[in-house]
């Protein structure tokens, strides 16, 4: 039996034999690592897998939750933020106009440090004395969240407030794309800003800081809690000087200076206050000179009607004729004409044309506040945006209404009013309208800070301009040898009146004025300055300051002694 033409069927296995697994040791060097040749690969292990797929399930349901988050919790505050973001309405600031002096010295500026900042800050010129004129401003603001609250620049004080409107300008309007990492993609003006309009002021910035800087040392030489100091042209009503002493900075307030600020108030002194425009104040014997000429308009008096001043009036007391009151002068005065009168500043003789005594007839109180009023005395002295406070003079009716436990008027009452105290109170801008008034024969003018404004309001007293030419020649008198001759300079000739008023429970303090105007045959500005509040006694005053001040304009500024 044949076995040779037989083939066994051949058995299918799946089994790896030996050979196709083992290395051939002889063939390694030829191995291409880099296509993992001679590499043996193993399954994953099945920790492995458990691993990978709970990350992706994490993954998954994080995935899941933030977007419902963003569709369905906040999807509608999102979709507005995403569609703010897309497009953008941004406020572009506009400048505010500068404010320059007379003589073009930028006293309020912009500064812009760099084209990110979203506007210029308001800068303010490094000078004493200007505080009060200048003011300062607020500048927009922007909340927690980043959005501006205010856009605007708000005028706090001074001429940044009064011209606010002016200064302000208009803002525009820019439209911003942006893309969702609110990164700018485009940008479109679709209105563009309007800068503010420029201001110059009538003042001079040089002369209103010399006047402060004489006024803070006389000031502190005499203990005064304040003072004020303005010069006004006769001509006009322009202010060329108007200045506040304490002061505080524009500057520290404009940014915001939290030291600077609660020293402001914390001063006792009030650094904020106004004193030049809002201080009020009892004025003694400068208003002596509207009483000189309210005497001679009707009649009481003439120029040549002589007064004899021993020192005091002794007034009979009806319920005690032992007692009788008594009123002094302020030293032994003499004879007197009403030249005399205002030069050497006699009590006696304004009691007496006052409120009358023996043969010596009075004008009365309401004659008397009949005039005060007539030369802008108890009213706004209106200086737009600046003045508010009105002052007091005393009548009848004023003590009825603050005296309720004594309401009957005396003949002291009336003494005392027509020399500038009882309860009378005036302001400085008050009382450089009267100088300006004497000054330029009878024409009451509306102070003004605006250079080369047209007058407006200007009110002509019903005196007799000779009775305003006595009044004058007494305050020019007063300066040659009466009792202002601190001011008698051979490089201007100036005509003055100063005034000393006993203030405090016990007249234990005194305010000190000095009003009056230069040059004396052509007068062109009236002043006024007074020191707050000094010890009663002092021997520094209004005088003293005005003495400084001439000397340092001789000096600095000769052109506006001509």
């Amino acid at each position: 039996m044949r076995f040779f033409g037989i083939r066994r069927k051949s058995k299918r296995t799946t089994e790896i034999n030996p050979d196709e697994i083992l290395i051939d040791a002889s063939n390694v060097a030829d191995f291409d690592r880099d296509q993992f040749e001679g590499r043996i690969e193993r399954p994953l292990g099945h920790r492995t897998i458990v691993v990978a797929t709970t990350l992706i399930a994490l993954l998954f349901i994080a995935y899941v939750v933030r977007a419902s988050d963003l569709q369905l919790i906040h999807g509608g505050t999102y979709a507005q933020r995403a569609k703010n973001n897309q497009l953008a309405q941004r406020t572009i600031f506009a400048d505010r106009g500068i404010i320059e002096d007379r003589n073009g010295v930028p006293l309020a500026y912009n500064q812009r440090d760099s084209v990110a900042d979203d506007f210029a800050r308001r800068v303010y010129a490094d000078m004493t004395g200007l505080a009060h004129v200048i003011g300062f401003v607020q500048p927009p603001a922007k909340d927690a969240g980043g959005t501006y609250y205010r856009t605007e620049f708000v005028g706090m004080d001074g001429a940044e407030k009064a011209f606010n409107d002016a200064l302000g300008g208009k803002n525009g309007l820019k439209l911003t794309e942006t893309d969702a990492r609110d990164t700018v993609v485009s940008e479109s003006t679709i209105k563009p800003p309007q800068s503010g309009d420029k201001l110059t002021l009538s003042i001079d910035a040089k002369v209103t800081s010399g006047l402060y800087e004489v006024l803070a040392k006389r000031a502190q030489e005499a203990h005064a809690i304040g003072g004020a100091g303005i010069v006004m042209d006769v001509r006009t009503g322009e202010l060329l000087a108007l200045t506040s002493y304490p002061e505080y900075s524009p500057n520290a307030m404009e940014q915001g200076d939290t030291v600077a600020i609660r020293s402001y108030n914390n001063n006792k002194n009030q650094p904020f206050l106004d004193r030049a425009v809002d201080g009020l104040y009892s004025p003694g014997s400068i208003i002596k000179p509207i009483m000189a000429a309210a005497a001679l308009q009707e009649g009481v008096i003439t120029e040549h009607t002589t007064i004899v001043s021993t020192g005091q009036i002794s007034i009979p007391n009806p319920y005690n004729p032992s007692k009788p009151t008594v009123f002094r002068d302020w030293r032994v005065n003499g004879v007197l004409t009403v030249r005399d009168a205002i030069a050497v500043s006699s009590d006696v003789f304004f009691y007496e044309v006052g409120g009358g005594f023996k043969n010596q007839p009075g004008i009365g109180i309401s004659n008397i506040e009949k005039y005060f009023r007539m030369f802008g005395y108890g009213s706004d002295a209106g200086l737009k945006g600046f003045s508010y406070k009105t002052g007091t003079i005393p009548s009848p009716a004023w003590k009825a209404e603050n005296f309720p436990d004594d309401p009957t008027w005396r003949v002291g009452n009336t003494y005392h009013t027509a020399i500038g105290q009882y309860g009378m109170q005036v302001t400085p801008l008050q009382a450089v309208r009267e100088a300006a008034t004497i000054a330029n024969g009878g024409y009451l003018l509306t102070p003004t800070l605006l250079a080369h404004a047209p007058k407006q309001n200007v009110e002509r007293l019903p005196i007799d301009p000779y009775n305003l030419q006595v009044s004058r020649e007494g305050m020019r008198q007063g300066v040659k040898t009466g009792i202002a001759t601190a001011i008698n300079f051979p490089f201007v000739q100036a005509a003055a009146k100063t005034g000393t008023a006993e203030v405090g429970v016990r007249n234990e303090y005194q305010n000190a004025w000095m009003i009056g105007f230069w040059p004396y045959d052509n007068p062109k500005y009236a002043f006024a300055v007074v020191l707050e509040r000094m010890p009663s006694g002092t021997p520094v005053g209004g005088a003293s300051v005005m003495y400084d001040f001439f000397r340092w304009m001789d000096s600095n500024a000769p052109q506006y002694l001509k």
